[in-house]
């Protein structure tokens, strides 16, 4: 997402304090721990663990996924700070091997094809409705103050129904258009976890005045394939802490019940 991040804009200035909180430990398989504010952890299946480190200068959250059993590793959304995504993967001990995109907004995706080119890593994702946007990252760098940031071709467009593996993980793919009309969500089911880019926030939801917005089939995707993951699962936004869709339903102005 792009400036004037949500409908809230004056949450804007808490999120990196609250990411830089809530995210002091990865998070990985068997931690239980309380919610308390600023830090909550949840219980993961044993193989799937992940790091979300804020990036760019609108904080966007890029997660570095990987297998514990093979220590390969995926990295969503590197919307820029490619030096830091590699140094805090040197730190966890796991090999970067492919790039995962939500969507193809400069903060989300500024930084994929410079990683990539280091690493000779694959791009996967987003849908291919976001071509518009990849074909516009040089201009939307310029116009955001971003450092310039190259066009790509993704090594693998992806569609709803799709998966994603990293070691012995898999994650299920929607397509979840609205906020951009490539945007797709990375959801594993076993570990109750959704990584959802700027089509939900705690409280708030993806802006849709972009070209190709539609706010109306941002509610429909939130409501149609994100809500039936359930209420239990823990989503990772592309701004802001974590929160569940039960949460959103109940308390979110935007899309509850």
């Amino acid at each position: 997402m792009l400036p004037c991040l949500t409908h809230h804009h004056h949450l804007e200035t808490l999120f990196p304090v609250l990411c830089w909180q809530y995210l002091s430990q990865p998070q990985r398989a068997g931690v239980h721990a309380p919610n308390v504010h600023g830090h909550v952890l949840f219980p993961l299946i044993r193989m799937l663990h992940y790091r979300t480190v804020p990036v760019t200068p609108f904080s966007q959250n890029a997660s570095l996924v990987w297998c514990d059993q093979t220590r390969q590793a995926a990295v969503i959304d590197p919307g820029g700070d490619v030096d830091r995504l590699q140094a805090e993967a040197t730190r966890l001990g796991v090999s970067l091997e492919q790039i995962w995109l939500t969507h193809a907004h400069i903060d989300h995706a500024g930084g994929a094809a410079e990683l990539a080119r280091r690493l000779s890593l694959p791009i996967i994702g987003p849908h291919m409705g976001d071509q518009f946007w990849i074909d516009g990252l040089p201009q939307q760098s310029t116009m955001f103050g971003f450092p310039h940031a190259d066009a790509f071709k993704p090594t693998r467009w992806l569609n709803d129904g799709d998966t994603v593996t990293v070691g012995h993980s898999t994650l299920q793919v929607r397509h979840c258009p609205g906020h951009t009309p490539g945007h797709v969500v990375f959801y594993s089911k076993e570990a109750k976890r959704a990584f959802v880019g700027d089509v939900l926030f705690a409280g708030s939801i993806g802006r849709t005045d972009f070209p190709q917005g539609d706010h109306a089939t941002l509610i429909d995707s939130i409501k149609t394939r994100l809500w039936p993951m359930g209420d239990d699962t823990v989503f990772i936004p592309g701004h802001g802490p974590e929160s569940t869709f039960g949460e959103e339903r109940k308390y979110n102005p935007y899309v509850k019940d």
